[in-house]
């Protein structure tokens, strides 16, 4: 079958790849809707991801579809169950496990491949992470849950609560789906993001716009304007974005940095306002087994759509050049991919 393979930095392609025969415990899935994600491009640019994949290998872990086949040892599971999967799976053994912190398991399993016409699902993941879908539930709607299940961990832990001045910096697809999820809980969002579609989606999600404060024009006119944020959402994963949202927020708020950084950057910030302002700092990462099934509710009551955050689609055998173009700054928020062409 065909499959987008991740080949090195910057370099991907389309190839024949095999259909390996099912193990003990595992599930083939068609995948039916397969999504474009700000962590595949990060990966695209730098080649490798040392905990999720090393070249060559299958790309792509955003994906929704049918099971086509099942293992023997394989129960409660059918041909034709529609179904979202994770990418990934705690090992439900290490101390983090034990801690309810399974998000930071010693020994996470990870699932890629998504950019084909299917994909093999492990026996753990089949386990803990393969959600069954209502039968009217849209496949490009539930390829959402494992980003939205890593926001969902990330609303938590900024305790987000109705009446909050919430400010997202960043309106990249995870700022936006905290966007939506934070005016479900009836907080008060504003917006510092680039990229004029983007924006728009943010004021139709119902986040009012500030100006962007990736650079210190627009940090310094927030700034002067007074308003400060009961919590911040960093959705950038810049050094510059996370030492404004800590001068953004207000005394004794939460600054929650969600946004991942490059490796070996630091940052310098001031410990008398945090000490003194009595400041919560956060840093989420990744999704749980809890967090995953919260998103597909969220996903299932119409919270977040993908009508709202995939803004074009393309063909498997386009895929290439369109990572090409977001690598070089095309602002497209998903792109929803066709594999089967």
């Amino acid at each position: 079958m065909k499959a987008v393979v991740l080949r090195g930095k910057e370099e991907m392609q389309v190839e024949h790849v095999p259909s390996p025969p099912l193990q003990a415990g595992e599930v083939r899935v068609q995948i039916e809707a397969a999504l474009t994600c700000g962590t595949d491009l990060k990966v695209f640019k730098r080649g490798y991801h040392a905990k999720m994949l090393i070249p060559p290998t299958r790309f792509g872990h955003e994906f929704s579809g049918a099971i086509a086949e099942v293992a023997p040892e394989v129960a409660g599971w059918r041909v034709g169950d529609r179904v979202a999967v994770a990418n990934s799976a705690p090992c439900g053994q290490c101390f983090y496990c034990h801690q309810r912190q399974e998000n930071l398991c010693d020994d996470l399993l990870f699932l890629n491949g998504a950019y084909a016409r299917s994909i093999v699902v492990p026996a753990r993941i089949v386990q803990k992470n393969l959600l069954r879908l209502k039968p009217e539930t849209d496949f490009a709607d539930a390829a959402l849950v494992e980003p939205l299940a890593c926001v969902v961990l990330g609303v938590e832990d900024a305790q987000l609560r109705a009446g909050q001045r919430v400010l997202v910096i960043g309106a990249g697809p995870i700022g936006l789906m905290f966007v939506a999820l934070a005016k479900h809980l009836g907080c008060q969002v504003s917006v510092a993001g680039r990229g004029k579609k983007r924006l728009e989606t943010a004021q139709r999600l119902g986040a009012d716009l500030l100006p962007s404060i990736e650079g210190p024009a627009g940090l310094e006119a927030v700034l002067a304007s007074g308003t400060r944020f009961d919590a911040i959402i960093e959705a950038v994963g810049k050094p510059e974005t996370w030492a404004a949202a800590v001068r953004l927020v207000r005394k004794g708020g939460t600054v929650n940095f969600f946004g991942g950084c490059p490796a070996g950057t630091t940052l310098t910030l001031d410990t008398s306002l945090i000490h003194y302002a009595n400041l919560t700092l956060r840093a989420s990462f990744h999704h749980t087994p809890r967090t995953v099934r919260r998103a597909l509710e969220f996903i299932e009551a119409g919270v977040v759509r993908a009508d709202d955050f995939v803004d074009g689609e393309c063909a498997l055998s386009e895929l290439p050049l369109l990572f090409r173009s977001m690598a070089a700054g095309n602002r497209a928020v998903k792109t929803l991919v066709r594999v089967r062409e």
